[in-house]
Order: structure tokens, then sequence, then C-alpha cells
């Protein structure tokens, strides 16, 4: 007997809401008045309420939108208290509000133990000079799970973040798919029953049905689709806000990676813009083409095992066990051979990057036939690596189809005829074969049921275990990922964390990175320098080269002092030092606390100009949100560039909001102005000019001086013009000379000479005469060398020949040569030619002698 229906024919909409409203009028006959108007007194002042708030709502709005338009104009923000920074970029037709909140230092503390001290089981930490060590090949092992867990820490910082619920809600959707694959597969076997059997109503149905999940599996195909790209965006903004906090920060740790530490082999660009985005990318996807198959192997293995018995489940297992093991043993090392690919792709990039940077000065020299070779070989290189990986790829992808495609679905065959063939291990299908004796249609009609629906299965079920096994070399891909990017990580903690000791047993080579033994103080309100060598660093772990032995002075608020000396004595060196750009080996090294106002500011040989307005050029580092906050404006601005003589530089250009290529735009004198112009407007205790006048006139330079002066700025100037002296009170000589010290029974080491005094007093007059003695004395040997050379002359003018009996005689010069000899002496005696005189030595009268040499002398234009 068929069962009764449960379901109720559907009420009309008006006969719903007329019983409600029936419900509603009684209620509110039965209240008392008190309570009517309490109600009513509550709705209108609900409304007015609403309507109050929306109206601020709409106002603020208006406001944010202004303000967001205001300063996107000016490429500006604002700044919380707890550090972050509100940005405003284009979003449609507005703009959208973006809060960067920096990383806390507490959150580095954390994770320096993933990055620099990870466990022994993942042979990672090894006492090694490179993090992670080079033996430790990319590929699917514990090293693997170290490194994308520690990577994973940062893209997933806790359970309540935007990726989590990212993650959950694709997991949602990926479930929903899985569903109505189920769905979908006892559908087919549905509509295959009723077209063989001739049901054209079933038929249609079927059909109806299956356009009415289609179009449900269709949204949510595109809906995981969309949610795995974000949880990429997710993923890559959260490595790259982090990276950029480790990177870019008071450490300076961004010109220590590359010319200190060594460890990443390059610039951090082609890991930070190519190697996280594939990362992030291969991260993202790993979730759905694994979490996805996944469950669908134990949903349909549930099936399968329901309709084909144990038996096949069985079968099925140890299909994938047997094919998962071969696939892995087979696979090549996909992971080695993407990190080498990234690599080579970062040594093309560089020098494509190089060209860019250094484009004029090859146009210059006509340099582009020697690029076009260094670009050809790099570009060949990577091109024969790609080659080689293509070919590798091509026996692979041969092997992995066959067993995939072929294979499996001969094996699928036969798992599906087990109810037919084999019914007592046939599962539910094999007992519908054991109930059914007889052949009947309806028997037929079933087992094409079972058998569509079982096929439905097995397909799903081996799609699933193919994108699973197709998933080994993602996987190795995804390792080759993963250790670029955690060694960039993990090389930035090292240099953030100054993390750098000798191998175990060993002790440190001298000024290496690891022997560090100086101090670098800041909040004295000066300068000083005690006992500090001077030392070129080098890549860690080699030493580095000692430019000055032991150097120490100390210069208050109004010291000037000039830094003069030949090229490559290290006079850009002390203000590396002083900058902190440069270790400090030993000593101690004082200087003012904060950079620009009320501290230090530092003008290098290379003006840089960023990319901004012209505002920007001139307050540059500060924003112009910093401007704004410290109560500046354009007029100051403006004053400081008629001090530096560039007060027509806004009106030229289009306004202090122009935006243009100013590396391009402005000369080398006024890039060097607009420097200066930089460090009048930050009025900084100290400024340190490292030749940042050399193409500027002579007058103008004297006035850029002043003008500093008179704003309070005590100037360090590293220069070899001599005529800065006026300037300056105090000169720190480093005269190029070498002294010789023994260190540990090995080679001498060459330093340079140096003296360090007060300009105008007695020790500096002694100083310019024994300059002016050392001159003389090599004068007076001018004589000496002169008769030399004549002898010498003369010497190679004879020749000598092989006579009779073996002697050597002299050859005479032929008759022309005497002629011309003749003619020469014939000149000195009848005065036609000015007499060769021998010189004389260079003797100057007792009162020609210079007594007092004023501080203006220009020591260039003596010599």
């Amino acid at each position: 007997m068929a069962a009764q229906s449960t379901l109720h024919p559907p009420k009309n909409l008006s006969a719903v809401f007329e019983s409600w409203a029936k419900l509603v009028l009684s209620r509110w006959r039965h209240t008392s008045n008190i309570t009517r108007l309490a109600a009513t007194v509550a709705l209108i002042i609900s409304i007015v309420s609403s309507a109050y708030g929306g109206r601020q709502w709409l106002r603020k709005r208006s406001d944010e939108l202004a303000r967001g338009q205001r300063l996107l104009r000016r490429n500006s923000g604002l700044r919380g208290k707890d550090g972050s920074r509100t940005i405003y970029v284009p979003y449609r037709s507005s703009t959208a509000r973006v809060t960067i909140h920096p990383t806390k230092p507490t959150t580095f503390d954390a994770h320096r133990r993933l990055f620099l001290n990870p466990p022994r089981a993942a042979r990672l930490g090894d006492g090694q000079f490179q993090v992670p060590p080079p033996n430790i090949k990319p590929g699917l092992n514990i090293a693997f799970i170290h490194q994308f867990l520690s990577l994973l820490s940062i893209m997933l910082p806790h359970w309540n973040s935007k990726e989590s619920g990212l993650l959950v809600s694709q997991g949602v959707f990926l479930l929903l798919r899985t569903y109505l694959s189920l769905v979908v597969t006892r559908l087919d076997g549905e509509i295959v029953r009723d077209l063989v059997s001739g049901n054209g109503k079933g038929f249609l149905w079927g059909i109806l049905k299956w356009c009415s999940i289609g179009g449900f599996a269709s949204y949510t195909n595109a809906a995981i689709k969309f949610l795995q790209s974000k949880v990429a965006i997710a993923f890559r903004t959260r490595l790259t806000r982090y990276i950029h906090d480790l990177y870019l920060n008071d450490n300076l740790n961004y010109y220590k990676l590359l010319n200190l530490d060594g460890g990443i082999g390059q610039g951090a660009d082609q890991f930070i813009c190519n190697d996280l985005t594939l990362f992030t990318a291969s991260a993202a996807s790993l979730y759905s083409s694994l979490g996805k198959p996944l469950v669908d192997l134990c949903v349909f293995s549930y099936q399968l095992f329901r309709s084909l018995g144990p038996l096949a489940l069985t079968g099925l297992m140890a299909n994938y066990i047997v094919t998962a093991t071969a696939l892995r043993r087979l696979s090549p090392p996909f992971g080695k051979l993407k990190a080498v690919e990234g690599r080579r792709e970062g040594v093309f990039r560089g020098l494509h990057a190089r060209l860019i940077a250094n484009a004029e000065e090859v146009a210059f020299y006509g340099g582009a036939g020697m690029e076009k070779v260094f670009l050809d070989k790099g570009f060949k290189d990577l091109k024969g690596w790609m080659e080689g990986i293509y070919r590798i790829k091509i026996r692979y992808n041969m092997l992995e189809d066959f067993v995939l495609k072929y294979s499996w679905s001969a094996f699928g065959y036969l798992v599906t005829s087990l109810p037919v063939f084999l019914p007592e291990w046939g599962g539910l299908g094999g007992a519908s074969e054991l109930t059914l004796q007889e052949e009947h249609p309806t028997r037929a009609h079933g087992r094409m049921k079972e058998f569509i629906t079982n096929k439905r299965l097995m397909l799903s079920l081996a799609d699933a275990g193919g994108r699973m096994m197709y998933s080994i070399k993602d996987l190795s891909e995804l390792a080759g990922y993963t250790s670029r990017v955690y060694t960039l990580i993990s090389t930035l903690h090292r240099v953030h964390a100054n993390g750098y000791y000798p191998p175990r047993g060993t002790s440190p080579e001298l000024f290496s990175l690891a022997d560090i033994q100086g101090t670098l103080h800041k909040g004295f309100p000066g300068i000083r320098l005690e006992n500090v060598p001077v030392v070129a660093p080098a890549l860690f772990p080699q030493p580095g080269d000692p430019l000055i032995e032991s150097l120490s002075f100390v210069l208050r608020p109004g010291d000037h002092l000039l830094i003069s000396g030949p090229n490559g004595v290290g006079k850009s060196a002390i203000a590396r030092l002083l900058a902190g750009l440069w270790p400090v080996y030993r000593g101690l090294v004082s200087r003012p606390r904060n950079p620009g106002a009320d501290g230090i500011l530092f003008l290098p040989q290379r003006p840089y100009l960023n990319i901004g307005t012209l505002r920007d050029q001139v307050i540059y580092p500060h924003s112009e949100m910093d401007m704004r906050e410290a109560g500046r404006g354009d007029g100051l601005l403006q004053s400081v560039m008629d001090d530096v003589r560039l007060g027509y530089l806004p009106g030229r250009e289009g306004g202090w909001d122009a935006r243009k290529e100013w590396k391009d735009v402005l000369s080398g004198g006024e890039k060097q102005r607009v420097a200066m112009a930089r460090l009048l407007y930050h009025e900084p205790a100290f400024g340190v000019i490292d030749e940042g006048t050399s193409a500027v006139s002579t007058d103008v330079e004297g006035l850029l001086y002043e003008r500093a002066k008179q704003r309070g700025i005590t100037l360090i100037t590293i220069s070899t013009r001599a005529s800065l002296k006026r300037h300056h009170t105090f000169h720190l000589s480093l005269n190029g000379d070498v002294t010789f010290d023994d260190t540990d029974d090995e080679d001498d080491a060459a330093t340079t000479a140096w003296t360090f005094g007060r300009i105008g007093s007695a020790e500096d007059r002694v100083g310019v005469e024994k300059e002016l003695s050392e001159l003389r004395r090599r004068l007076n040997l001018a004589s000496g060398w002169e008769a030399r050379r004549r002898e010498v002359v003369q010497e190679l003018e004879r020749v000598w020949v092989k006579g009779d009996g073996g002697m050597e005689n002299e050859l005479k010069p032929p008759a022309y040569l005497e002629a011309a000899g003749e003619d020469r002496e014939g000149g000195k005696e009848g005065g036609d030619t000015v007499p060769a005189l021998p010189p004389k030595e260079l003797v100057l009268p007792e009162e020609e002698i210079p007594k007092e040499v004023s501080p203006e002398v220009d020591l260039a234009e003596e010599e």
C-alpha cells in the first residue's frame, strides 16, 4: 500500500497576510490605553531617532568622501594613535578607505624562533651560514612542512581573522559541491533509466531537475573560484605587509640585506614581486585541490561501498596506494626545478633593472652591444633551464595520463561489473541481482540505472583521485615557492636580529659580522667617535677591509667639520658609520637620536628624488601628512626654495602638486640644491653633506652653507674642495698615507693616517707649512730627475755593432742627424732659440716664505 503524503497544499499569500493582520488587531484591542500610548511614543521616538541617525550617517559619509578625495589628490592619509595608517584609494567613482596596521615587534620576536631556530627534526638549523642551509633541497620533506606551517602562521594570525572566514566560506561551498555531485550522479541514473524504459514524463521531469541543479552548481563553482582568488589576495596582503614591516624599518634592513648579509644573493624585488605571488596563488589553490578531492574520496568511496561491496572498496584503496607510491617515486624534483627557475628569473630581471637604472651612462658609452650580450646570455640560461623542465614534464605527463585516465578507467569497468558477475561480493547491486533470478525488463532497467550511477560515481572518484595525484606535482612546485619565500623572511629576521654567529667550534673572522663588539649610541647631543676602526664590511661570513685603524674626535653643536682627503681613503665611510649603515666593530659612536628635525640628516653623494609631487621632493622623507601635522605649509617651502635659489621651480613645473620624473627633469645642480632645500626644511641639529655641492658654482655654494649655518645647523662636510674651509671650524684630514698594523701574525693590514684640528690654529698652520715644505723638497729633486732623463736618452741614442775580432764599436749617427745637430748648435750660438739652461734648484727668498697661512688658502691652487 502506498504511503500517504504528509504534504499540505500551499496557502494563498493574501490569506497568510489576513491571518497575521487579524492576530495583530486582536492583540491591539485587548491592550490598555497606557500601553497604547507607550507604544505610540516608542514608535515616534524610533522613527525620529532613525531619521536623525540616518541624516548624521549621510553627513558623515559625505564628509568622509570629501576628505578621501582631498587626501587622494595629495597622496596623503591619516595616522592613528596605535601607529596605523589610513589611506584612501580609488574605488569605482569614489574612494575606499584602507587601514594598515603595523606588525608589532612582539610578533617578530615570536616568529624569530620559527625562522632562525627551527626544530632539529626539520634539519634547517645545522649552524650553516644560509637559512635554510644549501644542503636542504626543496621538496616534499619535513623541512617543507616546517616552512609552510611557519608561513601559515603569518597568513592566518588568529582564528577570527578575515582569512579564516574566507577559508570557512570556501569549505562550505566545497562541501556543497560534493553534495551536488552526489545528487547529479543519482539524477543521471534516473534519467537514463526513464529514457531506456520510455517513461517520457519522468524523463522530462528529470531534465527539468537537471537544469535547476545545474544553475545552482554553476553558482557554487563560480563562488569557489572567487573565494580562492580572495584567499590568494588575502594571503599575499598579509605576507607583503609583514615583509615590508620587516624590510623597511629603522634598522635599515633594506640596505643591510643586500650590502652586508647577501643571504638571498640578489635584490629582494624578485622574491616580493614574483615568488610571493606564485606562492600565495599555489597555497590558496592547495585548499581546494586537496580538500575537495579528499572529501570526494571519502563520500564517493562510501557510496561505492554500499553499491559494489567491500571487495570493490578494497581494490580501489589498493589502486590509490599503488598509484600514489609509483608516481611519488617516479616524480621529478619539481620543487628544486622551480626554485632554480625563480632564481634565474631574478637574475634576468636584475639585468634589465640594472640597464634601466644606468641607461644614460650606457648610452654615453655606446654600450648597447655589450648590454645585449649580457641580456642574451641571461635569457639563454633561463630559456635552457625552462626547456629542460618542459622536457621532463612531457615524460612525466605521459606516464601520469596513462595511469590516471586509461588504466583507472579499465579498473573502473572491472569494479562496476562485480554486481553482475560476482553478485555475492557486489553489495546492494549484487543483492538485487540475487533477488531477481529471472530475466525481466525491469531487471535490465535496474541494471542500467545502477551501472550509470556506479559509473558516474567511479568517474567522480577517479576525478578526485586524479586531482589528488596531480596535486603531488603541485605540491612539489609549492615546495619550491615555499623555500624561496621562507629564505627571504628568515634572512630578514637574521638581519633584523643581527643573528650572525660563527660555525660551531670555530672563532669568528676578524671584522666579520660575527665579530661586532662596538656600540652605536643614539641620544648624544653631538658627534663622538672613540677608538673606532673604520672598516669596509664584506658579505657574511667574509672579513671586512680596514680603512682607518682607530678614529677619535668629538663635535659639539656649532663645531662645523670638514673631512677631506684623496679618493678611496674612507671619507664617506665615516658618514656610513654615523648613519648606522656600516657596523661599529670596535669602540663607541655617539650621535643624536632622531633623524631629521633636532637630530641628524644625511645628504648622500647622489641626490635621491622619489616618486611624487614637487612638494614631496623638498620634504622627503616626510609625507604631506607629516608636514601638516607639524604645522608647516607651502609658504615655508617657498622660502626654503628661495634660499637655495630655486624659487622659480614651482612656477616652471606647474605648482607644488605637479608629478613628474624628477630625476630626468632637474639638472645636476638643481638636484643638489633640492637636497640642500631638504636640509633647510628639516633644520636638524647636525647635517652630514657628502659631496653635496660638487655641481654647484662657488658663489651659490657659499650661500647655501651660510643659509644652513644661519638656521643653527652644524655642518659635517665631506669634500675634496679646500675652499670650503672658510665655512667650517674643524678639519679632519685623511692624508692617504698608510700605516701597517700586524694582526695575529697575518699579513699587514694597510690603514689610513689622519689628523684632526681646528682650522686656523697653530697646528693647522704647521700642517700647511709641512705640506709646502714637502712640495719644495719634491721640486728640488726635479733637477736630478732631469739630468738622469738626459743620460738615459743619450744612452738610448747610441748604437753598438760588432766589428772585426768580435769587438763592439759605436756606430756613428747618419749624416742627416749630424747636420740636424749642427743646426741646433748654430741656432743656440746665433740666439735664434732660447738656450736650454740646466734647471736650478727652486729656492724661495726668505721674505717670500709665508709666515701665516689663512684658512681660505686653496691647497689645490698652491699645487
